[in-house]
């Protein structure tokens, strides 16, 4: 058994305490809000999981101090727009030894930093590691099957988070491509957008399986050229996570794209999701990465001047479209 703690009450934090628990594990989980604690510790409910009843032996605090102290293992589980200052909040308090195990899925805007860099710099010396791959909260949650990726530097490291959440209905493979793995988690989101932007403008499955295609290949491209492994994003992480947040009724970044394809704009989109969009805070530092690494990337370009130069979504999808012509392969096998 394990003293977990789990930094963040929201649904996937909640639902990966579920399953920890039911792995026979001590589990505490945080939020910032005591209004929050006391609705979780009474209820025994998640109020965006229904019909999920928490189990008994899950503990909840307030207290960043508590959360942190005698656990071996964190998992830090907050919107990636908060990692930074949750991090900060955990430092004080961070003992040698613990693992810190990042589930969310960004790219820090203003510095290009994946998560577990951002962790890495306000935590110096942790261990850090990821968990990633298409998990739906709500699905986890209910014990349906799922199938995930553990990324760290070690493989030991690696191996033992496997061994920690390992289950009948959760699946965990092990890869050294932390890298990679943050990048696909992340950048699919934007696709997602795009995603839910064609469903909005009643666009049919030729569009969104042209999006997955092309938009894993642009994930890859530019993955590849930070230093992520091509079998990454041929993975969980990489078109398992993107065709998931794609096509999913639970995916809030489809939902999000989805409204904005109706005619909504960014901010009215997001405050009727109400729930942390993550795709909208990635999109700019993707198209920022794109720049710099010098890659084309036009889905990712399209979805950043709908999202904030306010260019229409069908107009975008025209311009993708009509693009200059290309082969799909890269390499010239012609036989001449």
């Amino acid at each position: 058994m394990m003293n977990i703690g789990i930094i963040g009450a929201g649904t996937w934090g909640t639902a990966l305490g579920i399953l920890l628990c039911h792995n026979g594990h001590r589990v505490t989980i945080w939020s910032a809000f005591e209004e929050e604690i006391k609705t979780l510790n009474e209820r025994r409910e998640h109020h965006n999981l229904p019909g999920v009843t928490l189990p008994q032996d899950m503990a909840f605090t307030a207290s960043m101090e508590n959360i942190m102290g005698e656990k071996e293992l964190l998992v830090l589980a907050v919107p990636s727009i908060y990692v930074r200052s949750t991090a900060k909040m955990m430092a004080p308090y961070y003992k040698a030894g613990q693992i810190v195990i990042n589930v969310a899925k960004g790219i820090e805007d203003s510095t290009l930093m994946t998560l577990s860099q951002v962790i890495g710099e306000e935590l110096p010396g942790a261990s850090v590691a990821v968990l990633s791959g298409p998990s739906h909260a709500e699905e986890v949650s209910r014990g349906l099957p799922t199938t995930c990726v553990a990324g760290a530097d070690k493989k030991d490291q690696a191996q033992f988070i496997q061994g920690i959440f390992m289950s009948p209905a959760f699946r965990v493979y092990t890869s050294p491509d932390v890298l990679g793995i943050e990048l696909g988690g992340a950048l699919k989101n934007v696709i997602a957008l795009a995603a839910g932007i064609a469903d909005g403008l009643g666009y049919g499955d030729n569009t969104k399986a042209a999006l997955i295609t092309r938009g894993i290949h642009e994930i890859a491209r530019l993955g590849m050229a930070m230093g992520g492994a091509f079998e990454t994003f041929n993975g969980l992480s990489g078109i398992g996570d993107l065709i998931v947040t794609c096509a999913s009724v639970h995916s809030r970044n489809r939902r999000a794209g989805i409204l904005i394809g109706k005619g909504y704009s960014t901010e009215e989109a997001m405050k009727e999701v109400r729930m942390v969009v993550e795709g909208v805070y990635s999109a700019k530092a993707a198209w920022k990465l794109a720049e710099k690494y010098q890659v084309s990337m036009p889905i990712v370009e399209q979805v950043n001047q709908v999202l904030f130069e306010g260019k229409e979504p069908a107009e975008a999808v025209l311009e993708l479209m009509m693009r200059d012509k290309t082969s799909e392969m890269e390499m010239n096998l012609w036989k001449e």
